[in-house]
Parts: C-alpha cells; sequence; structure tokens
C-alpha cells in the first residue's frame, strides 16, 4: 500500500504544470525527488525540500513511485526505454505513471515492457491547465490495470478532482485525445466569439457575464476568454504542446479511418500562429489570428 511511511516519489518534469504537481506531494509530506533538464525549473521545489537527482537513472534508483510529465512522445520514449531510462533501472515492484499527453501506442509499449520487469505502468494524462495544476484540480484520465490505479488512486488525489480508469494501458491518452479533440473546435469558437463582441462594439466582459452561464459555457469561455481580452497570452499550455497533441490525435483518427475536420482546420490555425513565433505563448494567443 502507498503511504507516506514507505514511499518515496520521484517526479520527472517540472514545468509549468509539473511544477506545481510536485509541490502538492511535497505538501502531503511526501519524500521528494526530481529531475529535469534544466535544474533551475525545479528550485522553487528544491527549497520546499524535494531531492535533486542529476538524472532520469537516479531518479529511477532512488525512487518507488515514479512520475513523469515531459514535453512530447520521443521525450517519454527516451525517458522510459531508453538505456538510461527508468524501465531500465526501478526495482521490481516500482510504481510508473506517465502524465504528459503521449501516443496511446507507446503507452502500451511501456506498459509491456514494464510487466516484463515486475513494474506496474499506468497512462494518466491531464487536462485543467496551470490553473489546475495549482489548484489541485486536475481532470486525471487513466488507462492500466484496475489494482494497479487502485493502489496509486491516493497519488493522484493529491493533484487532482477528477480522477476516471478509463480501460487497459493506452485508454487513458485516448480519452485525452477526445479531450483535445473538443478543445480544438471550442478554442475557435471562443476566439469568434469574443472578435465578435468587441466589432460589434459590445465590451466583452459584459458579454462574457451572459454567454459563459448559458448553453454556450465551458472551460476555455470561463478561463481562457478573459485573458483574450486582457491581452494576456502567458502560457497556462504552450501552443507547441497543443499542437503536439492534435497531431498525435489526427495521426489516431486516420488509423481509424475517421474524419475529424474541425480539429484539421484547429491545427491549421496554430500552425499559422506558431509559424508567426508563437509557438511559446499560451493556447488563447489563437485570439490574435481573429483580432
Amino acid at each position: 500500500m502507498i503511504s507516506k511511511e514507505n514511499t518515496v516519489i520521484g517526479f520527472i518534469g517540472t514545468g509549468v504544470m509539473g511544477n506545481s504537481m510536485a509541490g502538492h506531494l511535497l505538501g502531503q509530506g511526501y519524500p521528494v525527488v526530481v529531475y529535469t533538464r534544466t535544474k533551475e525549473k525545479a528550485m522553487e521545489l528544491i527549497k520546499k525540500g524535494a531531492s535533486w537527482k542529476d538524472t532520469v537513472t537516479d531518479v529511477a534508483k532512488a525512487a518507488n513511485v515514479i512520475i513523469t510529465m515531459v514535453g512530447y512522445p520521443n521525450d517519454v520514449e527516451e525517458v522510459y526505454l531508453g538505456k538510461n531510462g527508468i524501465l531500465a533501472h526501478a526495482a521490481t515492484g516500482t510504481y510508473v505513471i506517465d502524465m504528459t499527453t503521449s501516443k496511446p501506442s507507446l503507452a502500451q509499449r511501456i506498459y509491456e515492457e514494464a510487466k516484463t520487469r515486475s513494474i506496474y505502468a499506468l497512462d494518466a494524462p491531464v487536462s485543467g491547465g496551470d490553473v489546475g495544476a495549482r489548484e489541485a484540480k486536475l481532470t486525471i484520465m487513466v488507462g492500466g490495470d484496475k489494482a494497479v490505479f487502485e493502489e496509486c488512486k491516493p497519488v493522484f488525489e493529491m493533484m487532482g478532482a477528477n480522477i476516471v480508469l478509463q480501460g487497459g494501458a493506452g485508454a487513458g491518452q485516448h480519452t485525452k485525445m477526445c479531450n483535445q479533440i473538443a478543445i480544438a473546435s471550442n478554442m475557435m469558437g471562443v476566439s469568434e466569439a469574443i472578435a465578435y463582441a468587441k466589432r460589434a462594439g459590445l465590451d466583452p466582459e459584459n458579454v462574457l457575464k451572459s454567454i459563459s452561464a448559458g448553453a454556450a459555457g465551458s472551460w476555455s469561455l470561463s478561463n481562457l476568454a478573459p485573458r483574450m481580452i486582457a491581452d494576456n497570452f502567458e502560457p497556462g499550455f504552450y501552443i507547441k504542446h497543443f499542437i503536439k497533441d492534435m497531431g498525435i490525435a489526427l495521426e489516431e483518427a486516420e488509423a481509424m479511418g475517421m474524419d475529424t475536420p474541425g480539429l484539421q482546420l484547429a491545427k491549421s490555425l496554430y500552425d499559422q500562429l506558431a509559424e508567426k513565433g508563437e509557438e511559446n505563448s499560451g493556447t488563447q494567443a489563437l485570439y490574435k489570428l481573429y483580432k
């Protein structure tokens, strides 16, 4: 049973969201060891009591619950399946939880390889952005064995509020693709609505009071439209990572013989933003195209 007395949590990837997530684990009194490519990004956690490790290998050797929140599928593959990766160096019985948004097929590969080493793997991507991470209210979509999920649920509950086992290995990642597909078209709608309000001579903040509480209501409308209105394009979630997610979703949809015109259009617009140098802006910067 996972408890403070017998658990050391390893956290790899302390970016915009990972920093807050690891902070909640520390705040609950768990020993936490951290590694990220740029040590400066982990300094806040180190000051709070996290122990720094110089490599992924060192984290794998020190922890018996390991969480990863890295950038891209190739990063996930290297961190888990590389010769200096987690699975090559973690002890038997370790729990590994990838919370990166990544490929379902890669999640299944990690699960199978972990199983051969008597390591327990879950894929558990999240939604909720920087706000959800900061407030420990993330939605966590999990794929893997039910018994392993139940064992790790106390860890998830320190970071999120809506935690659902979706099925076997890869199911968490497939569910995150559903999430990103829904957001992609929604972000176009939110951007168009705010641009329309301004063009019509309305006060966009006043418009939000009406439409965010009605049938048009959504997380993006409530949380990101105010940032659009304020010309605040700081990243709660990077455009470059959203483009990555949409690319995965398009690949998966194509493999299933499914057409996704809304997703295709959204990705093309975000690609335009990236070409204009906005890849490190928040996803709400889509509004700039409509302005």
